[in-house]
Order: structure tokens, then sequence, then C-alpha cells
């Protein structure tokens, strides 16, 4: 496609994406089936441009108000975040635009409020800057940058320094990440669907702070664990290489479309003892049929996801203040659900993607009040226990993952472990906070 239509196509893409009645990456998918004349080249411009515009919505919106070159003010968006090459990008653009983008991004940024220049709404602005302190001016400039293409080597198949081997034959730069044993990080966006040690299973497509949530949990072979919110799979198939495909590994879900995804990676991995279960909701009576009997579950609850603003830009246009009680109440009734399959001295990790303290540190804070029968564990012990000794990944007993700090996606966990028989396992009649 010539330059200056694929222009006209981002325009028309960022009126349907700026809606936010959907997912980017699904607006994306849909755009690209129904356009299958675009060809790779055109694909990556159109979606690295978009995604600019997204992280950077309110400062381009601040700028583009200067209407004086006209146009919808989705044509100035995609001026300003055009992501092709130079050439492509001055083939798109005509002198008067170009010389309008020059001038606008040239603008002293500093000269603005933070919340415009770091590109939040106001009221997650005001939340990270409560919560983070001192921290907050790096947090939200970290969140500008795109995440590095994370994978995890699968054990069950390879070792790590395998495939470091394989992509320098390959010619892909990729280093070891710093803190999962697992985990490599490449250099750029290589196709990974046309490499053999993708098709063959050898590594999986997964952040390193979600890989750190497996070793939390740290499941041993021949053990009864759950997923149980497992979505397409990502940290399921991280168990079950960490149980050497032994025992019986449950993936629960509430959406049959996300356990789908889990199918093909799956036979990819190799694994045999994962069981993909779609559940109702969490109270489902194939949730009940366990109770008492699973000696680890993992809680990875449904969230804002603000922790993937780096992936996932458009999150923090799509969330909403008002959002927050009924996902609070959501993770809350999960966790408690979840709770009831522990077996006594079993372990229970409760994770999100947020940066919020509402969904995290404040559910386990009401759930252990209203549950005696849990204890909170040091997450600096049970990562030691794995060789993980980097203190800086935990905050006040529990894993706190910062894109800034760490490089990873922003991630909360906490560690839980029902007493062996000390206090009676029933909780009390205090209510879970929100």
């Amino acid at each position: 496609m010539k330059p200056r239509d694929l222009l006209y196509t981002t325009r028309d893409l960022l009126r349907d994406l700026l809606r936010f009645d959907a997912a980017a990456d699904a607006v994306l998918s849909r755009l690209f089936r129904a356009k299958p004349q675009l060809g790779k080249t055109d694909r990556q411009v159109l979606a690295d441009t978009v995604y600019q515009v997204l992280r950077h919505l309110r400062l381009f919106q601040t700028l583009a108000a200067d209407d004086s070159i006209g146009g919808a003010m989705e044509l100035r968006l995609a001026i300003l975040g055009w992501a092709g090459n130079p050439a492509s990008l001055h083939a798109a653009l005509s002198p008067e635009q170009l010389a309008w983008r020059k001038r606008l991004l040239a603008q002293d940024a500093l000269a603005l409020p933070e919340a415009v220049r770091w590109s939040l709404p106001e009221w997650l602005a005001t939340a990270l800057r409560a919560h983070y302190g001192d921290e907050y001016p790096a947090l939200a400039q970290a969140l500008l940058r795109p995440a590095p293409l994370d994978l995890r080597v699968n054990v069950q198949k390879t070792r790590r320094e395998a495939v470091l081997d394989a992509f320098a034959r390959l010619g892909l730069p990729a280093q070891p990440t710093p803190y999962s044993p697992w985990g490599v990080r490449l250099e750029g966006k290589p196709a990974l669907q046309d490499l053999t040690l993708f098709r063959e299973g050898w590594v999986e497509v997964q952040d390193e702070g979600s890989q750190l949530l497996a070793l939390l949990l740290a499941p041993r072979r021949g053990e009864m664990v759950v997923d149980f919110c497992a979505g397409a799979g990502g940290k399921t198939l991280a168990l079950g290489a960490m149980m050497r495909s032994s025992g019986r590994l449950y993936a629960f879900d509430v959406a049959d479309y996300r356990l789908a995804k889990l199918k093909p990676r799956l036979l990819r991995s190799g694994l045999s003892n994962v069981y993909p279960v779609a559940i109702a909701h969490e109270r489902d009576e194939r949730v009940k049929r366990l109770a008492g009997k699973v000696d680890r579950v993992l809680v990875d609850a449904p969230c804002s996801g603000l922790g993937t603003l780096r992936r996932n830009p458009d999150m923090k246009w799509r969330q909403k203040p008002e959002d927050l009680a009924e996902l609070t109440a959501k993770q809350a009734s999960i966790l408690q659900a979840a709770a009831t399959l522990v077996k006594p001295g079993g372990r229970l990790v409760y994770a999100t993607c947020s940066l919020l303290p509402e969904e995290n540190g404040a559910i386990v804070e009401a759930f252990l009040a209203a549950h005696p029968a849990f204890e909170r564990v040091s997450a600096a012990e049970v990562l030691r226990q794995q060789g993980v000794t980097d203190a800086s990944l935990v905050t006040q007993g529990d894993l706190q993952l910062l894109p800034n700090r760490h490089g990873t996606d922003g991630f909360y966990a906490a560690v839980l472990q029902r007493r062996a028989a000390s206090v009676a396992d029933a909780p009390s009649t205090a209510p879970i906070a929100g």
C-alpha cells in the first residue's frame, strides 16, 4: 500500500480504536482479516503507529488541538504517531504536514502538566502518584516504553543455554532475563511462528514477571495443582514444566475461547498432566468437588491490567475509576472460592497485573482478616528457595514488580499458606472488603 493510503487507513483505524469498545489487538486483528492485501511491513507500520498514539494519546491530543493543517483529529494523531521509516514518512505527508509535525514534536513537553506529558488519565495519575510517591515519575515514563519480547524456555524439552545458542545461530540477538531461570529476552520482533524452536515447543512467549509467579507457587512432581484463572495458559504451561508433567494440573477458566488458545500451546509443550476445565463461575460444582484436596492454587485474578500498559496502552483509557469497585468485589470472591480448594499445609498464590493497592495488598489483607486458617509466607524466602535472591523483587513481604525497576510488566503476588491444623479451617464471619 502506498504510504499516503496507509496514513488514511491509520486514520480510519484510529476512529474505530478510540471508541474504546474493544481491545486494541482485537480491532487490529479484525482490520487485518478484512484487508488481506496488506503486506507484513504495512501491518507493522499500522500497528506500531496506533500503539504509539495510544501510549501518548493525551499528549498527542493536546498537541493536535493545533488544527492549522486541517483534517480530522484522528488524521493529526496518525501524523504525530507515524512509526514508519523516514522515507515512508516523507512519502505519506505533504510538506505542510511534515512541517506541522516537526514543529509540534519539537515543543518543550516539560511545560505541560505531568499527567499530559506522560499521557495518563487524571484519576490514574493521581492514584499512582499517591501510592508510589517519589518513584511515580520513573514509573510513568517506563509505562510509555514498549515492552520487550520475553520468552520462557520449556525445561520439559530443553535448556536455556541451548535456546540461546539456537538464537545466536539464527542471528537473532537474545540474552537471559535477569531474574527467571527460564527467561530469554529477544531484541526486535522476529516472526516466532516461523521458527522451528517455537513450533517444536522449546519456547513460549511469556513476560518474565509472569514466569516468577510460577516460581512462587513452586509446584512439585506428583502434586495436585489448580491454575484458577488460567486464561490462555501461559502460567499453566510453566507450572506443568516445573511438575515435569507429573501429577494433575487443572486449568480453570470461565471463558471457553481463552482455554481454546491453550490447546495448541499445550500440544507444542509436550505436557501430559494438564486438564483444561471451563467453569461457569468461581462457585461451579467442578470447583467444589476439589475442596480441601489441592496442594497448590494459583489465582492470577481478573484485574484492571494497568501493569501491562507497555503492551496494552489502551487499558488506561478503557478502565474507569468506577470499574474498580466491581473488580475488587470479583477479586475477593474468586480468592475466597479458590481458597476452599487448598488442603491443610497447602499453598495459595494471589496475583494481579495491576499497579493499584486496592486490587493487591488490600484484597489480601481483607482475606487474611476473614480467614485465620491462612497465613502470609515471605515471597522473598520462597524465591530464595528457587534460586532467585534479588531483594528488590519484594516489597513488604510480597512480590512487587515494576517496569521501571525490573523491566517486567507490573505484577503483584502474595504467597499464602493454609495452616496444618492449629487454627480452625472455617472462615470467620468478618466480610471481605472490596
